[in-house]
């Protein structure tokens, strides 16, 4: 409906220009809103405000001229005009009518629009470091960034789900020594465990298995993995020591052996990411290697194509780029003076891959913390001649767990957090991906875990269920009965719907398909988490203060039409943020 009235507004203006009462050069954007009041209409456009500055005229005026201007619509009753210019356009009976045979029609693509009618975007989210098991911060950008993914694609993008999975660098070094100093503990060694090295009892599941897989070929005594190491902890650095482990390890080893802990490490993170994601409803089409970019070949010809530009300068042995000069807040290294590259070369040449693998957006979902790769991604894409209005940076504030209203404590250092797979057990995938997307990304989470598991209308995602079971229930009713549902009776009496909650109803799904275009432009999956409880408790009203299964056939046909249509939009909507639509609860 929405996207109707800007169409008309826009024929109007039209209309306007080709009579010259407006410039034909004259350019504005026509948005239309839904108003809060219903007594202003069901929707409102401030077009005639917006044009009274550049035009010199009253904005009263201006919208008078629109107004007379309109194609004439069946869609529309009446347009006023209120407050300095305001046009109140009023759905008509005609629209409300046809709202339920349209959905009904389209069924599972209602609110849909062609896939490939909007623009490409590849979407990058959670991409967590191999390091150690998803905990619940990564959940909720896995939550948001896979339901913004199928929401923009019910909104006709054609969308590219897409992991990077940090596999080379320091990160994956520590975890593989790690692994590699668990084994030796497994093998009898005494070894004092590193205060930089990743714990957990993840770390002994992996090196079990290297232990398994290599028996003693691995082992070497503890004097000789830790003499002359720099000292640890408090009375030393740790990075040091980390990193003059990650040393004596390559030297003990060899590459085979340490490729052997490394390659171990890796592919039980990576499979048990992937598992955990996808037991989440959580899927992606490629999971990028980091490594790929330097066996491709991509990470030196993003560097060339920098030092091509002149935007590299050679300075104390390292490579940088001038990435301050293009509104970073500093500059940044690409390769270190030992000649080995940086994360944030990694960083550009994945950058330089998407661009030219995906011709539209490269949408980018971090946590909050990672705010600072906004504006050095940005400088890099000009630094490499690529437009940075194709990037797109969404970041994802923190989720904080609370039980009995206490907030739970976590430290990913000490291995001592909650996982994404913990919460999913605890509470449900459907509880879980709810509670995630119910708030702006933009807002801290405070997760209750004791509301996601109760079976109460408090709990939000509970609520929209049980509407959508209800429904179940009334055809369960209806067969039980013997009687049967005929749709075109119900359609030909439409007119009978017209208590205050069923046309509150016809209106709340007629809004669908505009939830979908809303929360794609906003980037807003709460928006249609909002939606799906105001839609539920529209249904919940009418439920509670209506009977549905009565002898009037076209009575009854009309309501049921009216119950089917609003289990097939929450079942659509339910469906974009990965929670499901239950028949029995």
């Amino acid at each position: 409906m929405r996207a109707h009235i800007e169409e008309l507004i826009t024929q109007a203006l039209g209309y306007l220009k080709r009579d010259g009462e407006l410039d034909s050069e004259l350019e504005v954007k026509v948005r239309a809103e839904r108003t809060r009041d219903r007594e202003h209409g069901d929707y409102a456009c401030n077009v005639a405000m917006v044009l009274a500055r550049p035009t010199g005229r009253k904005p009263r005026e201006l919208a008078e001229r629109i107004r007379d201007r309109l194609p004439s619509s069946k869609r529309v009753e009446k347009v006023e005009i209120a407050g300095p210019g305001f046009l109140n356009f009023h759905a008509s009976p005609h629209y409300l009518r046809v709202v339920v045979r349209e959905v009904l029609a389209d069924g599972d693509q209602y609110g849909r629009v062609p896939k490939g009618s909007r623009g490409e975007v590849m979407t990058e989210f959670v991409s967590a470091n191999p390091t150690g098991p998803l905990h619940v911060g990564h959940g909720r950008g896995a939550a948001y960034g896979a339901s913004l993914s199928a929401i923009l694609e019910a909104a006709g993008h054609q969308v590219h789900r897409e992991y990077y999975v940090n596999d080379h660098g320091r990160q994956m070094d520590i975890l593989a020594v790690s692994v590699w100093l668990r084994y030796l503990e497994l093998a009898g060694e005494s070894i004092t465990f590193p205060t930089n090295g990743y714990r957990g009892e993840y770390i002994f599941e992996i090196a079990r298995e290297v232990r398994a897989r290599h028996g003693d070929q691995l082992r070497h005594p503890a004097t000789t993995v830790m003499d002359d190491l720099p000292a640890d902890g408090e009375q030393g650095d740790p990075e040091l020591h980390i990193d003059a482990l990650i040393g004596r390890a390559r030297e003990l080893l060899g590459d085979d052996g340490y490729e052997a802990c490394f390659s171990m490490a890796l592919e039980t993170m990576v499979t048990d990411i992937r598992d955990d994601l996808k037991a989440f409803g959580v899927e992606f089409e490629r999971w990028f290697s980091e490594r790929e970019l330097q066996t491709s070949g991509a990470l030196k010809r993003a560097i060339e194509r920098l030092d091509a530009s002149g935007w590299l300068y050679r300075k104390e042995g390292a490579v940088w780029f001038k990435a301050s000069e293009l509104g970073d807040s500093k500059d940044r290294v690409v390769v270190r003076e030992n000649g080995r590259t940086t994360y944030f070369a990694s960083d550009v040449a994945y950058l330089l891959d998407k661009l030219e693998r995906c011709p539209g957006t490269s949408l980018y979902i971090f946590g909050a913390d990672h705010h600072g790769y906004v504006p050095r991604l940005k400088a890099a894409a000009q630094g490499l001649g690529e437009d940075p209005e194709r990037l797109d940076f969404q970041l994802v504030q923190f989720a904080v767990l609370f039980r009995a209203g206490k907030k739970v404590q976590m430290s990913t250092r000490s291995g001592s957090f909650v996982t994404l797979r913990e919460l999913r057990e605890e509470v449900g995938k459907d509880a879980a991906r709810y509670f995630y997307v119910m708030r702006s990304h933009e807002q801290h989470l405070d997760f209750d875990l004791d509301l996601a598991k109760s079976s109460a209308n408090e709990n939000p995602v509970y609520y929209i269920q049980y509407a959508h079971a209800r429904i179940a229930s009334v055809f369960r009713e209806l067969d039980r009965r013997a009687q049967r549902h005929n749709q075109a009776i119900g359609e030909a009496a439409i007119d009978r719907l017209d208590s205050e909650h069923e046309q509150e109803l016809l209106r709340a799904l007629g809004r669908y398909p505009e939830v979908i275009e809303n929360a794609a432009e906003r980037r807003s999956p709460h928006v249609l988490a909002h939606y799906l409880h105001e839609l539920a408790s529209g249904f919940h009203s009418w439920y509670n203060n209506s009977q549905f299964l009565v002898d009037d056939d076209d009575v009854r046909n009309a309501r049921l039409n009216l119950v089917q249509a609003t289990g097939q939009v929450l079942r659509n909507g339910l469906s974009l943020i990965g929670v499901s639509a239950p028949e029995k609860m």
